[in-house]
């Protein structure tokens, strides 16, 4: 690759040495045939200011964007489109919060997010920008070490229980109290559970009965609130050494998140010193917070839907100015924000704040809002304080003990070591609180719903070296709900029960093996609308839609006819139990209206099959399953394409600025290629019910992680490694990526010198003129 491949100047210079003040030594940058780069540093200081320069020079636009999004100053690039994102980033006020943190982070971990801001403005001042910058006619600002802590509380904004929560709510008025308790993810018929690995748990029960005050308070008095039974986005598993082919401990996954590019994470390698790390990093923070190994452990996540947000119902006097709470009032706190908004006025928003915390949906001067306390914002925090410590750790045992503080997220963290080792932890601050606390809004003013202090570490789910030996996590849930409360929501365990099926069948496992159940392609849920589906009677086009159906192995690959039918049948009936529920109208609620909205067809998808599963009409106004399938059937037959599956879920991979400057939009985004799965394959590609078939999430990445063998380990992520539209390395991992294969990671130094494809020295200020 030459000096200068891009005569605009936009593309980064990867070969030219460049100082990086506050270096001790030159540094190594290294990008292999990937364009993955390999960082080697004399120091730990040297090693993230490195990675702060790398970052940088791959990922600039979409570092500040990330930032902007996370603290409410996206509008002043995007206009109004991004105005009620900013309007929500205000309110939790993720600047306030991040400031705070950083505040009460160790003198250790404050250095190691100065020397990687120092990396990250290094490159700045080079004042070769990526080609967004111009697109917006702005320049990059300085990086602050809060910043990063800032980026990372975007990342995990507020996923999870909240918007289960703000949809009941909206959907309570509509269904009334016999029906909300049946408005959440499909549990499968039962709760698989991670931990004990495999287990299936009693299925979870709602106390509705002990939020009388509350749900008076959102659909009125005289309501039935007798007790309801109700049932109980990412891949991981390990293998202990007797159940690989090597002896070694194995892990692998992926982490599924919306296709925007550039993807959430980059791959890098880092090496000082202290430790040599490989792993995904998340532009804009140091470290390796989800996925990575050192020479001695190796380290992923899933989302453990474990519930750190509450939502308070708050009862407000005549003027807005207190809220009640037990038998007193208390004033509220009121602040003024102003958002800049590309081509047009300012905007101004009054930020109200309860004891429990900020506004977020309806409106006080009426009586009655809602209030959120999450354990992302109200909630000092010291995740960053757990980064070094991980990658010190030498066991798995030790790698938990470093995660101690963690609270910005919750997560599944399996782990493994070069002893043998494998684990699951939930790596999370969970509040100490009622369980009545998970499936709804509460009433802020009698006291019964507050938090007393945090589950303690030793409290929380936690599995080493499992009888069996496999772990399987995939969003389904953690434990069962015992004497502590953590969670109400958890996703299907249909990913979660195809991968122990898959893993049951390897006797001893490779590294082959295991990518092999990433390319899993069966979806239980469409095996089991096939044999609903069987005996439904109707004629026509319909018949042979079901027929279509009914003749199929339930497997979502790309060239499937049958897929499409499935789906388009899903589709069908989710709008159909939406249109007969009344639940269609549930966008029309205040409390669906917090961005990015609530859809009434995009939740109910998720809990048809449990509803067909049960036999239960509740929901479609008495009527028989036979008659709304057989309606279902018919209204699929009048739109069924004629296209694969795999051409009519084929995603775009869309840029973020394509939508505000369409004449951009075809060099921004990009074409993927095509990919088979859905939801609720281990394969995920998921699409959204109301905007078609086109895939709209999927896996950022995937990996296998041979442990110890750290030559032996590959993965992939869903389109390369930089975030500039214009090089090579923007998306040609792709068509790897969604045929479900993976590339090398490369680990041992001498392997990566032979695969260099460009070579940076990164040099002290005080070599300036003499390399």
């Amino acid at each position: 690759m030459s000096k200068n491949p891009d005569p605009a100047g936009h593309l980064p210079d990867l070969q030219s040495p460049a100082v990086v003040p506050g270096l001790s030594k030159r540094l190594d940058v290294r990008r292999d045939s990937w364009g993955i780069p390999h960082i080697r540093a004399a120091s730990q200081a040297d090693a993230f200011a490195g990675l702060g320069f790398v970052h940088a020079q791959d990922r600039l636009w979409q570092m500040e964007a990330l930032l902007r999004r996370g603290t409410g100053r996206y509008a002043e690039w995007l206009g109004k489109s991004a105005l009620p994102g900013d309007v929500l980033a205000r309110r939790v006020d993720t600047s306030g919060a991040s400031r705070r943190d950083y505040a009460i982070l160790s003198a250790e971990t404050r250095s190691m997010l100065e020397a990687y801001a120092r990396g990250v403005n290094a490159f700045i001042a080079l004042r070769r920008w990526p080609r967004e910058y111009a697109i917006l006619k702005a320049q990059p600002q300085r990086w602050e070490p809060w910043h990063s802590i800032a980026v990372m509380r975007q990342i995990g904004f507020l996923m999870g229980s909240v918007w289960w929560k703000l949809w009941r709510a909206a959907a309570l008025p509509i269904v009334g109290v016999a029906e909300i308790s049946k408005l959440r993810f499909d549990d499968g018929g039962d709760d698989l559970l991670c931990i004990p690995p495999g287990e299936q748990g009693r299925r979870y029960l709602a106390a509705l009965a002990d939020l009388r005050p509350g749900l008076e308070a959102l659909i009125g008095p005289g309501h039935d609130l007798q007790e309801a039974e109700v049932a109980g986005g990412s891949n991981n598993w390990a293998l202990a050494p007797e159940r690989t082919a090597t002896g070694r401990a194995m892990l692998a996954g992926d982490p599924h998140r919306v296709l925007e590019m550039p993807n959430m994470y980059a791959q890098a390698h880092l090496a000082c010193d202290e430790f040599d790390i490989v792993g995904l990093t998340v532009p804009g923070v140091p470290g390796f917070p989800h996925y990575g190994h050192t020479a001695k452990v190796a380290w992923c996540v899933t989302h453990a839907f474990v519930d750190i947000h509450d939502l308070y119902i708050e009862r407000f006097d005549a003027a807005a100015e207190n809220t009640r709470f037990e038998n007193r009032w208390i004033p509220v706190k009121r602040r003024k924000e102003t958002i800049s908004v590309a081509g047009e006025a300012d905007v101004e928003i009054e930020v109200l704040e309860t004891c429990h915390g900020p506004v977020i949906a309806g409106d006080p001067a009426a009586g009655t809002a809602l209030a959120l306390r999450s354990v992302q914002f109200a909630v000092p925090d010291r995740s960053f304080d757990c980064m070094l410590p991980m990658l010190r750790a030498g066991t798995v045992e030790q790698f938990y003990e470093a995660t101690r503080d963690w609270g910005l997220m919750d997560h599944n963290l399996v782990a493994g070591d070069t002893a043998g080792h494998i684990g699951n932890r939930v790596r999370a601050k969970v509040p100490a609180r009622p369980r009545s606390n998970g499936w709804l809004p509460v009433p802020g003013w009698t006291g019964e719903h507050e938090w007393d202090g945090m589950v303690p570490f030793e409290d929380m789910p936690c599995c080493i070296d499992p009888a069996g030996g496999r772990i399987v996590t995939a969003n389904n849930r953690v434990v069962e709900n015992g004497e502590r409360y953590l969670s109400t929501d958890s996703m299907p365990p249909h990913r979660a029960r195809r991968i122990w099926q898959r893993l049951a069948k390897l006797s001893k496992a490779g590294v082959d093996d295991m990518a092999s159940v990433h390319r899993d392609l069966v979806s239980v849920v469409a095996l089991e609308f096939r044999d609903r589906v069987r005996n439904v009677e109707v004629t026509g086009s319909a018949a042979e839609l079901r027929d279509r159906i009914v003749n199929w192995n339930g497997e979502m690959t790309p060239d499937s006819h049958s897929a499409a039918a499935y789906v388009a049948l899903r589709t069908a009936l989710t709008k159909l139990v939406a249109e007969k529920s009344g639940l269609s109208a549930v966008s029309e609620s205040p409390y669906a209206k917090v961005t990015p909205g609530i859809f009434g067809e995009s939740q109910i998808w998720w809990t048809v099959p449990q509803l067909l599963r049960a036999d239960d009409t509740g929901l479609i106004g008495g009527a028989s399953w036979d008659r709304v399938l057989a309606e279902a059937l018919q209204r699929a037959a009048q739109d069924l394409p004629s296209e694969p599956w795999g051409k009519l879920h084929r995603p775009t991979l869309r840029h973020p600025l394509s939508q505000a400057f369409p004449e951009l939009a075809a060099t921004l985004d990009k074409d993927c290629a095509p990919v088979g799965g859905d939801n609720d394959t281990v394969f995920a590609t998921g699409y959204i019910a109301r905007l078609g078939m086109r895939a709209t999430y999927a896996s950022l990445c995937r990996y296998v992680f041979d442990v110890g063998a750290w030559d032996n380990c590959r993965w992939i992520v869903f389109h390369g490694a930089s975030g500039h539209t214009d090089s090579p390395w923007y998306d040609n991992q792709n068509a790897v990526w969604a045929a479900g294969e993976m590339v090398p990671m490369l680990y041992d130094w001498a392997k990566i010198e032979a695969a260099t494809t460009t070579h940076q020295q990164l040099l002290p200020d005080e070599t300036l003129g003499t390399a």
